[in-house]
């Protein structure tokens, strides 16, 4: 599991020979020398903290200090706690010495952080919001050091992090239920979404910022009453489907559990969009309503297409009617269609919609 670790992290082939004991690693010449790095730290792991000198950093290290009583809770019983950060964010992380001073009764121990630019962060931020808990007000020191942290160093050069202070009440609305509201956000702006204490941080590249940023101020306006997202058909990271009057609470669900599946299903946010000024007024016979759903592009049509047959169950033929089958040329995303007869539909959606999945 440790040797598939390194050779996620460092993006290397590795090999071990357990009669000759040998490790073989495989890789252009930065992976290799990663690869290496990262199991000469995992084995001096064994033999008390890891000794980390100056030529370390080839641009894949983070180094946080951490206040010793919450170096116990950062780690967890048996290491858990760091070993699953590492999992989540492809990360390798230890605790070390650095520059090999020695001496037990410090109040810092240092945390190595191994990666790539944004598993750094989210594993870094993870650990931040856990010591907070431990040690309230500790971020504050470090403050600037963590939001001025790889500025611009990935390939966009638009690296950096955004914050935002909340209350009380507003901290666990935007957490969420097991923090998938959290959760939705970092998936579906593809920034990396945490909360230390009180502060919200959005790391990752400009664009993808000033999404979360839009993404949780539209959740904020949802508490104050309908949300209209002005210029939606101009915007890159949005879908909206017309949802029929009567399959609203249908395709919304008991308490949102519906909508909120897909959310969790397709990494995507949605909503129902209404204007202000629309609020009690029907549109017509049987109007309908638009859902607008956020997020990158597969996951959007997956949820949109979920949303469709949805729709479909509840209103035979109301996107359905007329269609016939298609298939694109084009070379990027795209959609074909195929158009099944009943024996075939069963079939090919197969036992609770196995077949349909495994495709």
């Amino acid at each position: 599991k440790t040797k598939e670790k390194i050779a996620r992290v460092a993006e290397a082939e590795i090999e071990l020979f357990e009669r000759d004991l040998i490790l073989e690693i495989r890789g252009s010449k930065l992976q290799r020398r990663k690869a290496k790095k990262y199991a000469e730290g995992v084995m001096a792991q064994r033999t008390g903290p890891v000794s980390i000198t100056s030529d370390y950093d080839d641009g894949d290290l983070t180094m946080l200090q951490i206040p010793q009583e919450a170096v116990g809770f950062v780690t967890g019983r048996a290491g858990n706690f760091l070993r699953s950060i590492e999992e989540q964010w492809c990360t390798l992380m230890f605790f070390c010495d650095v520059g090999g001073g020695g001496g037990r009764n410090k109040d810092y121990e240092k945390l190595a952080i191994f990666g790539s630019i944004r598993g750094r962060r989210g594993a870094e931020l993870l650990v931040l919001s856990a010591v907070e808990t431990k040690v309230p007000g500790y971020f504050e020191k470090i403050r600037e050091d963590v939001l001025g942290r790889d500025k611009g160093k990935d390939e966009t050069e638009t690296w950096g992090t955004d914050t935002m202070t909340f209350q009380d009440d507003e901290l666990s609305y935007a957490l969420g239920k097991q923090g998938g509201t959290r959760k939705k956000l970092e998936r579906s702006s593809e920034a990396v979404v945490q909360y230390v204490g009180h502060t919200a941080f959005f790391s990752g590249a400009r664009p993808v910022r000033k999404r979360a940023r839009e993404y949780i101020k539209w959740l904020f306006e949802q508490l104050e009453g309908p949300v209209y997202v002005d210029g939606w058909e101009d915007r890159d990271d949005c879908t909206v489907v017309d949802v029929p009057s009567d399959c609203i609470g249908y395709i919304t669900g008991a308490r949102r559990a519906t909508l909120g599946a897909m959310e969790e299903e397709w990494g995507v946010l949605m909503f129902f969009m209404n204007k202000a000024e629309d609020k009690g007024r029907g549109k017509g016979s049987g109007g309908s309503e638009k859902l607008i759903i956020f997020g990158p592009t597969r996951g959007r049509r997956g949820a949109e297409l979920k949303v469709m047959s949805g729709v479909e169950t509840k209103n035979p033929g109301y996107f359905t009617k007329g269609v016939r089958e298609k298939t694109s040329n084009d070379r990027g995303f795209d959609t074909d269609r195929l158009i099944f007869k009943d024996d075939e539909l069963s079939y090919s959606l197969g036992k609770q919609g196995t077949t349909r999945k495994k495709l």
